[in-house]
């Protein structure tokens, strides 16, 4: 009789994946938990993407996070795509199920949720608007999930016109492009801003705005996390707004992998905080 039980092993594909600040959270969970399983860093060129999709159920494991570039390629890969990965065109989470399947979604959106609720009340964004600045994938995520919000309006503030008015056109109706030389005026009367770029990153470009018509009552988020406080967090911070870093996100978004791969609900603790913290302190 064969009793064996593989260990699970996880991990994240991504091209170049040293960046990779997942394998710091995994790991983290695993021990904290002492759970018996691995998570690793899998260097994915996109040319050997497909192949390495389609190799998880043989090579036992029970899933991976997807990173950049790989998050749209992989959605057509899969068996199955579930939830707002539907509408997104893009997975950052496959789960190898029992059966052996193949199955993507998108856990950014809700990532992204989860952390603001530690700043603020979803019941004060009902019939507010929020400016959202990009269209790549992480702003799609980011857009349809605050939709849920019971937000009046959200804008799309992008440097090329024509990628939020396709983000607007395939997430919901409650979206609008805004051309990106009128993203100082409005942010006028706005409950959120949201800054969905890697401009403020480590090695970026800054984000060049003027916050002064931005209300002080106003919540500000950035999903960069190196630096954790970039220079728009700084610039709202100074002048009074609450502000909410990208480290909340990368943590929450996490979770559901987690559980799914290892049989256990990750918390978010401040030990694990601090511990990315340290970590990403030494990409900065």
């Amino acid at each position: 009789m064969n009793d064996y039980q593989p260990i699970p092993i996880a991990g994240v594909m991504g091209w170049p994946v040293s960046h990779s600040l997942s394998p710091a959270l995994h790991g983290f969970w695993l021990r904290e938990n002492k759970v018996v399983g691995n998570y690793v860093p899998l260097a994915v060129r996109p040319k050997n993407l497909k192949d390495a999709i389609l190799a998880l159920p043989k090579l036992g494991f029970s899933g991976v996070n997807l990173t950049v570039p790989h998050k749209e390629a992989a959605a057509l890969l899969v068996d199955r795509v579930e939830g707002a990965a539907k509408t997104l065109g893009a997975i950052n989470t496959v789960v190898v199920n029992k059966e052996g399947l193949i199955i993507g979604s998108n856990t950014d959106g809700y990532g992204f949720i989860e952390s603001l609720k530690r700043s603020l009340n979803f019941n004060t964004l009902k019939k507010q608007t929020a400016v959202i600045l990009g269209a790549g994938g992480a702003a799609r995520a980011i857009a349809a999930a605050l939709q849920e919000t019971g937000l009046s309006e959200i804008n799309i503030v992008n440097r090329t016109r024509e990628n939020s008015e396709r983000l607007c056109e395939e997430i919901g109706d409650k979206l609008t492009a805004v051309d990106w030389k009128e993203r100082n005026e409005v942010l006028e009367e706005k409950k959120l801003l949201v800054n969905a770029t890697i401009l403020g990153m480590v090695g970026q470009p800054a984000l060049d705005i003027n916050l002064s018509a931005l209300p002080l009552s106003a919540i500000v988020s950035d999903i960069v996390y190196a630096p954790l406080i970039t220079p728009l967090l700084k610039l709202a911070s100074d002048r009074g707004n609450t502000i909410v870093d990208g480290l909340g996100m990368l943590l929450q978004q996490g979770r559901p992998g987690f559980r799914a791969w290892f049989g256990v609900d990750p918390q978010v603790s401040g030990a694990l905080e601090a511990h990315l913290r340290g970590k990403i302190g030494g990409l900065q």
